[in-house]
């Protein structure tokens, strides 16, 4: 969640420690609301304009009824009416006022105000356990604790309105859901909610950061319930020279070696002249599942579908979903007497999966009319199929579908991956292709396309989870050129990506997608930003593939990963 409102940058560290920090007066100056100086407690305040408000409302609708069927005219008012106008005015004012203000703030609070919160609302209250004295004399200097929660959170007692709303959540007297809405700082919801989780729980997460990041801009969209974030590393491979252009991909891993690898069948291919790429499909799919009393009539609707002479009535139903939606078309499978209706569309540069859906809704409902009896089970049925591995997928597609190769020179085999094309040629055949088949592999023809794919997804803001699907991919190599040079070739059928919502949106991703040149929506090319960042998950995928067979054909693999995925150091003194 990466806040909408930016606060101004470029202070100075006094400064900012100073605004972190405040003195004591200053702090509980900060902590006065609005609402202290209403004569009634605000959620009293509130009911009584609510209430005013529809009162006048009532009243004015009734009076101007009667005349209307009296023909008085309606500028004709009365005492009672006149002050009725004042009253709905009145109120109308201070509920847009009180909301508005709410929502605005919401949206547009800064950076610094959410630091306001660090020392007045996280971390663990002045009531908690004294520290041994263990932790005392490995306390850290008051500089090193602006970084840590915990620390930060004991320097100053919770505010008092906090402690009490972190007791009613305990107590299960408030939901921790509606923290967000009630306080209208989600900086401040996650802090109360963290708390409470360690009161409940009796465990600390002072390893798991809490500032530093913008609730706000996850807030109904990314994540629930937060109490933090978890910071993972970032690489860069590169640069993967594709289809003429460079590319330095991004990839967040916890895996040593993954990078380093990628990184070397990059500058295996770039010296080799690049790899090219070409997309084969586009479409994201959703397949609902309908129920009807016999099968005669499931099969009365498939035919329905699939009949090319209703393929414009359908689309143009689907299509009013959105202005980037466009139906591509239905491919039907009976179960007894369900049926199946897998629905295919373009998505532009979204990843699509809420946009299929809406459009499948729509002819749902158009459907309805002249099949009454359709019952719908589901608006998935698992014939689309999403984040699971499965046959129509590999075989249909989904989402993108994308070739990559290249030809890599014999002396770069040699020189940069330190083997010979004949046993890289040979090491696929056995492991990648006849392995695969042995362990009834579906989709999984390749050595560690999942690696790579899984890595770019998270740096970029992709769904995590469609890596299942996402990483079907077959390597295929072949000696050219007299057996002089290798041709390497991976081909995924359903590479799901998007460059606009969901996850892109956050700061770190979205700097992650600019890196590529791939941020937000093509508006001169709806779908081109996807459809390139596709291919560039398919050539980091390639130089993966490459790298690392090399590295099993020479025999490096165990050697490597001792090196480079394994850590010395005892993480039991690291801790505080």
């Amino acid at each position: 969640m990466e806040v909408r409102g930016r606060g101004v940058v470029g202070q100075g560290s006094a400064a900012a420690a100073r605004h972190r920090h405040p003195p004591p007066h200053r702090a509980a100056a900060a902590r006065v609301q609005a609402g202290d100086a209403l004569p009634l407690p605000l959620r009293h305040t509130n009911l009584i304009f609510s209430a005013l408000f529809a009162a006048s409302l009532a009243y004015l609708m009734r009076r101007w009824r009667e005349k209307i069927r009296s023909s008085t005219p309606l500028h004709v008012v009365g005492l009672a009416e006149m002050l009725a106008i004042f009253g709905l005015i009145a109120s109308l004012i201070y509920l847009l006022s009180f909301f508005g203000i709410a929502f605005v703030q919401s949206i547009v609070s800064s950076s610094d105000d959410d630091e306001d919160f660090l020392v007045g609302s996280s971390g663990a209250p002045a009531a908690a356990a004294p520290p041994s004295s263990r932790q005392q004399a490995q306390a850290p200097a008051p500089c090193a604790l602006l970084g840590s929660t915990a620390a930060a959170a004991a320097l100053e007692k919770m505010p008092e309105e906090d402690e009490e709303i972190v007791a009613s959540v305990v107590a299960g007297k408030i939901p921790s859901y509606v923290l967000e809405t009630r306080l209208g700082d989600c900086r401040r919801a996650a802090g109360i909610r963290r708390e409470a989780v360690r009161r409940i729980t009796g465990r600390d997460i002072d390893g798991l950061p809490l500032d530093g990041f913008d609730y706000a801009s996850i807030l109904g969209q990314c994540c629930e319930l937060p109490v933090g974030y978890v910071q993972l590393p970032v690489g860069i491979a590169g640069p993967l020279l594709l289809d003429g252009q460079r590319f330095y991909v991004p990839m967040a891993t916890t895996e040593g070696c993954l990078v380093a690898s990628t990184n070397r069948g990059c500058k295996a291919i770039a010296e080799s002249g690049g790899a090219t790429s070409v997309v084969l499909r586009d479409g994201m799919t959703r397949a609902p599942v309908a129920r009807f009393p016999t099968a005669r009539r499931a099969a009365e609707l498939k035919a329905f579908l699939e009949d090319p002479a209703n393929f414009d009535t359908l689309s143009m139903v689907f299509n009013r979903s959105s202005r980037f939606a466009r139906l591509q078309g239905v491919r039907c499978a009976m179960a007894g007497r369900n049926l199946y209706m897998r629905f295919s569309c373009s998505t532009g540069d979204a990843m699509g999966m809420n946009m299929v859906s809406k459009g499948v809704q729509n002819v749902l409902d158009f459907l309805q009319d002249d099949f009454p009896d359709m019952d719908v089970i589901s608006i998935s049925g698992n014939f689309c199929s999403d984040k699971k591995p499965a046959a129509v997928n590999w075989i249909e597609g989904r989402g993108k579908s994308v070739v990559c190769e290249a030809v890599i020179k014999e002396e770069v085999v040699k020189k940069v991956l330190k083997t010979n094309v004949q046993s890289l040629v040979e090491l696929n055949t056995i492991k990648n292709l006849a392995g695969s088949a042995i362990a009834g592999a579906l989709g999984g023809f390749n050595a560690h396309a999942s690696n790579i794919v899984t890595a770019i997804f998270i740096a970029t803001g992709q769904d995590p989870a469609q890596n299942v699907e996402s990483s079907h991919c077959i390597t295929m190599l072949e000696p050219i050129n007299d057996g002089k040079d290798l041709h390497i070739s991976v081909t995924m059928p359903s590479i799901e990506v998007g460059t606009v919502g969901g996850g892109t949106q956050l700061a770190s991703q979205s700097a992650c997608l600019d890196l590529l040149g791939v941020k937000g929506a093509n508006r001169d090319s709806p779908g081109s930003n996807a459809r390139l960042l596709a291919t560039v998950v398919a050539g980091g995928v390639l130089a993966g593939e490459l790298s690392l067979l090399s590295a099993l054909a020479a025999g490096q693999l165990v050697k490597s990963h001792m090196k480079y995925n394994r850590s010395s150091k005892d993480m039991s003194k690291a801790l505080p």
